[in-house]
Parts: C-alpha cells; sequence; structure tokens
C-alpha cells in the first residue's frame, strides 16, 4: 500500500497545529504589572514619609533667625518681640496669619505686613508702617493719625511736617449731625489732596464743621478749603493763585470755580 503523499502530510500537520499547547513565555524577562504597582507605591510612600519627616521631624528646616525689613519709626527689636515667632520650631508649621494679627495688634503703627517663610531656617517680616497726615494734641503728647483716620500711636515729640489738627466745632449743627470721627476723617481728606509745597507749610488744620475747613500756613498765610469735596480742583486752583499773587495772606478755595485772594 503506498505511504501518504505529501500534500496529505502537510494537510495533517496543519489540522494537528490549533491541538498543540501555547510555547511558554521565558520567565524573569517581564515583572507582572500587579508587582510593578506595588513596588510604585511602596516607593511614593516611603519618599513621602522622608518628605513629612524633613519637613516636621527633622532638625534641617527649622526657625533659627527673623529677618525684618521696612521699619523707620519702630525697631526690629520690637518687632522681633511682638511677632512672638516660634524659634526651633518646624518652619512648615509656623502660623503666618497668626503672627500677622500679633503684629497689628501689639503694634498699630503697623498698618500692613508680610509673613514669609525663608527657606532653610527663616522668617521674614516686610513691615509697612502708618505714616501719620495730621496730630491731635492731648496734653503735653500727641496723636498720629493717618491718611485712614486712623489714630495710631501718641508721641512725645510732633514729627516735622505733620499739621495739627484743631476742631472749632464745639457743640455745633454740623458736629451733631456729622460727629467727631467723620469731622476728622474730612480733615484727613484735605490732608491728602493738599499740593507738596502747600503740605510742607501748613501748620494746622482747622474744621469748624463738615464744609468749613482752613489751613493756617507759615508766614501767616490762611486758606478757605471748605469741605474735603473737589479736593484735587482745590488743589490746582490753589497752587494758581499762589503763584499770581505770592504775596498774599488769605485764599479762599472754598468755590474753586470763583476762587478769591486778599491781603498781602
Amino acid at each position: 500500500m503506498a505511504g501518504p503523499t505529501t500534500a496529505q502530510r502537510g494537510a495533517g500537520k496543519q489540522e494537528d497545529a490549533p491541538n498543540r499547547p501555547p510555547r511558554p513565555r521565558p520567565e524573569g524577562r517581564r515583572v507582572p504589572r500587579r508587582r510593578l504597582l506595588i513596588l510604585i507605591g511602596a516607593a511614593v510612600l516611603l519618599l513621602g514619609s522622608g518628605a513629612v519627616w524633613a519637613l516636621y521631624g527633622s532638625s534641617w528646616l527649622r526657625v533659627e533667625q527673623v529677618r525684618i525689613t521696612g521699619v523707620r519709626v519702630l525697631t526690629p527689636a520690637e518687632v522681633e518681640r511682638a511677632a512672638a515667632v516660634p524659634m526651633d520650631a518646624p518652619l512648615a508649621s509656623v502660623d503666618t496669619g497668626a503672627i500677622e494679627k500679633r503684629l497689628r495688634r501689639k503694634l498699630p503703627r503697623i498698618g500692613s505686613v508680610d509673613v514669609v517663610r525663608s527657606w532653610p531656617h527663616g522668617i521674614g517680616l516686610k513691615v509697612t508702617e502708618r505714616k501719620p497726615v495730621l496730630l491731635v494734641k492731648k496734653g503735653a503728647k500727641f496723636i498720629e493719625v493717618d491718611a485712614e483716620g486712623v489714630r495710631f500711636a501718641t508721641v512725645g515729640k510732633a514729627p516735622a511736617h505733620v499739621p495739627l489738627l484743631e476742631s472749632a466745632a464745639g457743640r455745633s449743627a454740623g458736629l451733631r449731625r456729622f460727629g467727631s470721627d467723620r469731622l476728622v476723617r474730612e480733615a484727613v481728606r484735605v490732608a491728602g489732596d493738599l499740593p507738596g509745597g502747600v503740605a510742607e507749610d501748613t501748620r494746622v488744620v482747622r474744621v469748624a464743621s463738615y464744609d468749613a475747613i482752613s489751613l493756617e500756613l507759615s508766614g501767616d498765610r490762611t486758606v478757605m478749603w471748605g469741605s474735603g469735596e473737589a479736593g484735587a480742583v482745590k488743589a490746582r486752583v490753589l497752587t494758581a493763585l499762589m503763584k499770581a499773587a505770592p504775596k498774599a495772606g488769605h485764599f479762599d478755595v472754598s468755590a474753586p470755580t470763583a476762587p478769591a485772594v486778599s491781603g498781602g
């Protein structure tokens, strides 16, 4: 009997191929996906734990110094005492908001302060002090008032080129209607609108009522300003009047469209 032909043998091989078991993959060449994820998670956990320890548990990133800038009247020592920065505490745990609140509560002269972490070992305090625009006499001392009408400090000596606030309102209707705080804010508003040269020469800002604010300047000169409204216009008009009549003794810009000059 003749044996199977070549074609028959090939056909038999093709029929048997699907029944062969799959060829095994080489071991050790590829890490299973689940094991890889476990390794990545462990590495992240390890790094995170190390970072937390470095920030809070180690001695590397702790407060060792406080740097203060921006002070003019206050001293760095005063600011540092009031700030009460926790020395040797982890820098990351320092409550910067609490430091700011302490400074503004204990030192009213501070108008604003930026509290920043200065890695790796410092806290920075950038202070902005309030500037007086008016003084209120109290006995032998002076209360400083800033551009917001805040009475922030009492000093024994009047700072240069800061006018004295005098109230002639007494028991006037204006005082009863607006209140003393409102009249002080109006005087502050006027002081803030004065031209540079006039501001330096102003000795007294006198408030008789809301719309009757006047100035006493050096050289026995006076200015009737009126209310605090239209301050920028009044400043320009006053500057022009003083150039046109430099020897005048009294200037009235309460109605800036109809100014007046007298004396001299």
